[in-house]
């Protein structure tokens, strides 16, 4: 018998040019245009504006969540992103997400940690 596998989990860390880190409504929507190309559904999100410039978003999908916290003022933030296996194996569109996200925002990956659930 099989074991289930429920998917991978990636969580990084990278640099990038402190204005993209602030602009959370580029964010918002590259994450939204990301959702439909990897054909993956959203189901809530939250997004934050901190007085310092950074924010914090969050996005619940079905297939489990994408996150990202950004501190402008240390040009860093950490990302993560989780999909599971649930009707598909997600590893290449997870991947995929994390390569788009560094273009995204002109980053430079400074950590990153593959789980496979």
């Amino acid at each position: 018998m099989d074991s289930y596998a429920p998917g991978l989990h990636i969580l990084a860390t990278f640099t990038a040019p402190a204005p993209a880190l602030r602009d959370m409504a580029a964010c918002r929507d590259f994450f939204a245009g990301q959702i439909a190309r990897q054909q993956l559904t959203a189901v809530g999100s939250a997004y934050h504006a901190f007085e310092e410039g950074g924010f914090t978003a969050v996005v619940a999908l079905t297939e489990s969540h994408l996150s990202i916290h950004t501190w402008p003022e240390h040009g860093l933030a950490t990302f993560d992103v989780f999909l599971s296996n649930f009707r598909r194996d997600n590893a290449d569109r997870a991947r995929e997400l994390y390569a788009a996200t560094l273009a995204f925002f002109g980053a430079t990956e400074t950590s990153k940690t593959e789980v496979r659930r």
